[in-house]
């Protein structure tokens, strides 16, 4: 048989359960590092309209507001979409 197959007792090797965690922390951070790229894409865009060196007071606001917004979506939407049946 082959480490894949077996449960191996050779402590330098991964046990299923270490490469699960493992796997969801990559995971994780990947997609934390893909939430924020959209989140700051979508929001510059939408915000700001004409780039300086300043933020003004409203586009300040605006890029404030537009991430609550996004960010309690994403939550209400992962929410539903891992909410475990009773």
């Amino acid at each position: 048989m082959d480490s894949f197959s077996s449960p191996s007792s050779d402590s330098s090797q991964f046990s299923a359960n270490e490469f699960r965690d493992q796997l969801k922390t990559q995971l994780a951070q990947a997609y934390a590092e893909e939430f924020l790229e959209t989140l700051r894409v979508k929001c510059f865009d939408k915000c700001i309209t004409k780039p300086g060196s300043n933020l003004s007071g409203s586009e300040s606001s605006c890029i404030s507001r537009c991430m609550e917004r996004y960010i309690e979506a994403t939550s209400l939407v992962s929410k539903a979409l891992f909410k475990t049946p009773h």
